[in-house]
C-alpha cells in the first residue's frame, strides 16, 4: 500500500467519523430543541409515571438518553459493517425496529396528551437523524 493510499484511507476514516458523531450530536440537540419548545416555551410539564411517582423530564436526560440511543446505534452499525454483506439495509431494519419498540415507552408512561405527543416526537427525531444520518451518503445500497 502506497503512502497516498494510506493517507485516503485514514482522510476516509476520520471523515466518517467526524460526519457520525455529527449525526449523534444532531439527534441529541433535535430533541434537546424539541424539550425547549415544549417545556420551558410552551409550559408543557414533560413526565412520566414510575410506579406511583411521576418524574419530570429535564434537559439532561434528554440529551443522555439521545447520545446513549445514538453512541449504540454507531456502534451497531460498525459492527455490521464488519460482518454482513449490506450492512447499511440490515442496520437501518434493525434500527426502525428498535424505533418502533421504543415508542411503547412515551405511549405508555406519559403524563397527559401533550407529554405523550413531545416524548414521542423527540423518539422520531433522534431515531430518523440516526437512521437517516448514520450510514451516510457513501454506504447507502
Amino acid at each position: 500500500m502506497t503512502n497516498d493510499t494510506m493517507r485516503t484511507d485514514t482522510t476516509r476514516t476520520t471523515a466518517r467519523r467526524t460526519g457520525r458523531a455529527i449525526t449523534v450530536a444532531a439527534g441529541a440537540a433535535g430533541a434537546l430543541l424539541l424539550w425547549v419548545v415544549n417545556d420551558p416555551w410552551a409550559g408543557n410539564d414533560l413526565a412520566v409515571r414510575r410506579g406511583d411517582t411521576t418524574q419530570h423530564i429535564g434537559p439532561v436526560a434528554v440529551v443522555v438518553a439521545a447520545l446513549i440511543a445514538g453512541l449504540a446505534a454507531w456502534g451497531l452499525l460498525a459492527l455490521l459493517e464488519r460482518t454482513v454483506g449490506h450492512p447499511v439495509r440490515t442496520f437501518r431494519i434493525i434500527a426502525l425496529v428498535v424505533l418502533v419498540l421504543s415508542l411503547a415507552g412515551p405511549l405508555g408512561s406519559g403524563v397527559g396528551i401533550s407529554s405523550r405527543l413531545a416524548l414521542l416526537a423527540m423518539h422520531l427525531t433522534v431515531g430518523a437523524a440516526l437512521i437517516l444520518g448514520l450510514p451516510g451518503r457513501r454506504n447507502c445500497r
